[in-house]
């Protein structure tokens, strides 16, 4: 099972890590990350493999989302069957 992370905001330093390191810490391992600096805006798409989750999922996304309130970010956080069927045409 996987999740898209994504990230949107200023760029500051330490996004990455802080974003990753809330994966770390609750087993999700990041499998793939793209990233760009648009002038100040940063943006950021993770693929994760939560198949290892020590907590629920719903966990990991509210402290994703409050993590961008601190950081003054958009992180949103998606499991990817969901993702995809809001994609699929």
């Amino acid at each position: 099972m996987r999740a898209v992370i994504t990230v949107i905001g200023k760029d500051n330093v330490g996004i990455l890590h802080r974003v990753s390191g809330i994966c770390a810490e609750y087993h999700a391992n990041v499998t793939e990350v793209t990233q760009n600096v648009l002038q100040d805006m940063f943006a950021m798409i993770m693929m994760v493999d939560i198949s290892t989750l020590n907590v629920e999922f719903s966990i990991l996304s509210e402290r994703l989302t409050a993590l961008g309130d601190e950081l003054s970010l958009s992180i949103h956080t998606m499991h990817e069957d969901i993702f995809n069927s809001m994609h699929r045409i």
